[in-house]
């Protein structure tokens, strides 16, 4: 399997603006100076090689948005925040217009960071196309209509050229989606969510976000140890600090960077990946997040093989 993040923050789209670029010229230019580049200094290896991922990157900005890699066709999707917008145009390019596609959108839930980007995928204005909604939630059709509705948005649901279908999951069902096996598992949050296990050719992936795992019970939860268990990919809800998570934001539905080490340990997790990120921080800070996590990691007996930060565009092979 093939995983690609389009979009990896929580609660809505982060701020990129001139004073954060500004500090990123800045700490490239400090760099640059100790390093003594001159005109003869290849740039390209400069900055590949002398230059840290948040002055020379960016964990980037858009809403959750992944995809899961298929063939032909069909293309699976959890989530449809803003990340759904690029995902969308890449595809559009790649089939230069072609109509004849079908997106599995499987939702973990319906708040708005989740469906933002939908008003702004191309691929559903195409006549030929088919979309599937896949989800636990008994409104799906009816919100996604509400947010394209007057007076949200000027291009009503019901003028979308593509065929649009809807396919109510329950929790614990399993089914195939395009030779990809996939579990549904309930989560904790504000209105209910559902996470998703997807297994395909030994390879095993885990989208599960906006899902609060609690201090005092998340590590006697069974069914996630298990929904997790030998996942070569887990890409979890970790917005907060643990700090955060068992003080003022605890209940908001949201887990953090301990208990996401904790239990993808206890899972067996070959790789973790940091998701939902709070969307104030700048890339300095979730660099520096990672960078705790993993030294908190180091410290414990059970922890996953490796851990990472979502970004956008980020795409991991299985």
């Amino acid at each position: 399997m093939k995983v690609c993040i389009w979009g990896a923050r929580g609660s809505l789209p982060a701020t990129f603006n001139a004073e954060r670029a500004r500090a990123k010229v800045k700490a490239a230019l400090e760099i640059a100076v100790a390093k003594g580049v001159d005109s003869s200094t290849d740039l390209d290896s400069f900055i590949d090689d002398e230059l840290p991922f948040p002055v020379r990157g960016s964990y980037g900005t858009n809403t959750p948005c992944i995809e899961i890699g298929c063939s032909g066709d069909d293309y699976i999707i959890c989530d449809c925040g803003t990340g759904l917008r690029d995902f969308g145009n890449r595809v559009m390019e790649e089939r230069q217009g072609r109509p004849g596609a079908h997106y599995h959108i499987l939702l973990s839930h319906l708040h708005w960071d989740h469906l933002q980007g939908f008003p702004f995928f191309v691929p559903a204005y195409i006549p030929g196309n088919r979309i599937t909604f896949y989800g636990g939630h008994p409104q799906i059709e009816k919100v996604l209509r509400l947010q394209q509705s007057d007076p949200c948005f000027p291009v009503h649901f019901e003028h979308l050229g593509s065929e649009i279908d809807f396919v109510r999951l329950k929790n614990g069902q399993e089914f195939d989606l395009c030779g990809v096996k996939v579990v549904v598992k309930a989560q904790y949050h504000p209105g209910g969510s559902y996470g998703y296990r997807f297994e395909k050719d030994g390879r095993v992936a885990v989208y599960s976000t906006d899902c609060e795992h609690k201090s005092a019970t998340a590590l006697t939860d069974k069914g996630f140890v298990e929904f997790f268990r030998d996942a070569d990919l887990l890409i979890m809800d970790a917005q907060y600090s643990f700090a955060e998570a068992n003080s003022i934001k605890e209940d908001w539905g949201h887990s953090n960077n301990i208990i996401a080490v904790e239990l993808s340990g206890m899972a067996g997790v070959k790789t973790l990946c940091l998701f939902h990120q709070e969307p104030v921080l700048d890339d300095f800070q979730l660099q520096k997040f990672l960078e705790d996590t993993i030294e908190f990691a180091g410290l414990v007996e059970r922890r996953p093989g490796r851990i990472i930060m979502a970004q956008d565009g980020l795409c991991i092979d299985l």
